[in-house]
């Protein structure tokens, strides 16, 4: 992994843990060894996530989940490269776009010049800009909408046009943070099955954060539980569930309620600490 972004920090005495493996020959999209933040010094230090081990296989769909505080954020913005770990290392392979829970459009720019700007700051020709442009926007089903600003648009289709813009920036790992948080419940369930058809069309790997636990057994190959803060990998749950999947199947219920029921463990241990 030659990412110009990975990072390797001093390594301090971590506790043994496992890392899960990818499939046999194949290099993990995501690596992470050790990793640690630390914020500020001395007495007034907070720790934020503490010696994680974590690799993402090429092409899946992780989710982070832990109450609120557990780092999850912080993981993604070391992983995109926004900040760098206090120690351990972090390999990514390829190219990392980031989402957020706010569309964060530019609000004087029309739907399509919002979607252009990731191709422009990538220095992609002009001439290719129109034809790719348009080819997202259909990607997202908001053609009809390409000269509408963003005050014209609902929740959802601000955030459709921010995975069209993630799109646009031709990333191998998309990293989410809580991207369908502030939707209501109906529009959140139309974005997993538009998220889901996208992600299986395309190939490239997802990490997910998200406090929402069925929205997590929902998506996931895999749901990651974190534990109250410093952040550590506490549990991991494979969600062998087929797909396409209903947030109100079942199958999900039962892994969601499991999940649960690990994450209200660590709510309790952190809370006797």
């Amino acid at each position: 992994m030659n990412d110009p972004r990975t990072t390797d920090a001093d390594v301090g005495d971590a506790p043994a843990t496992t890392v899960p493996s990818v499939p046999p020959g194949r290099l993990p999209a995501v690596a992470l060894r050790g990793v640690s933040k630390v914020y500020g010094g001395g007495r007034t230090a907070v720790a934020a996530v503490d010696h994680i081990d974590l690799d993402v296989a090429p092409g899946e769909l992780v989710c982070l989940v832990g109450a609120s505080g557990c780092g999850k954020s912080t993981l993604l913005n070391l992983i995109a490269g926004l900040d760098r770990p206090t120690t351990g290392r972090i390999d990514v392979e390829g190219r990392t776009a980031l989402m957020f829970q706010d569309a964060a459009l530019f609000p004087w720019l029309t739907t399509a010049s919002n979607i252009e700007l990731a191709l422009k700051l990538r220095k992609v020709p002009k001439a290719e800009r129109r034809p790719r442009v348009e080819s997202l926007l259909r990607t997202v089903h908001l053609e009809s909408f390409a000269d509408k600003r963003p005050h014209e648009l609902s929740g959802g289709m601000r955030q459709r046009v921010a995975l069209a813009r993630a799109f646009a920036q031709d990333a191998d790992v998309l990293l989410m943070d809580e991207p369908f948080g502030a939707l209501d419940a109906m529009t959140r369930d139309i974005l997993h099955d538009e998220l889901e058809s996208l992600w299986r069309d395309r190939s490239f790997t997802i990490v997910f954060v998200t406090h929402n636990v069925r929205e997590a057994a929902r998506l996931a190959d895999r749901i990651v539980v974190l534990s109250s803060r410093p952040g550590r990998v506490t549990a991991m749950f494979d969600v062998d569930v087929d797909r396409p999947r209903r947030i109100e199947s079942p199958e999900v219920s039962e892994i969601a309620a499991t999940v649960t029921s690990q994450l209200r463990e660590e709510v309790r241990r952190h809370a006797r600490q």
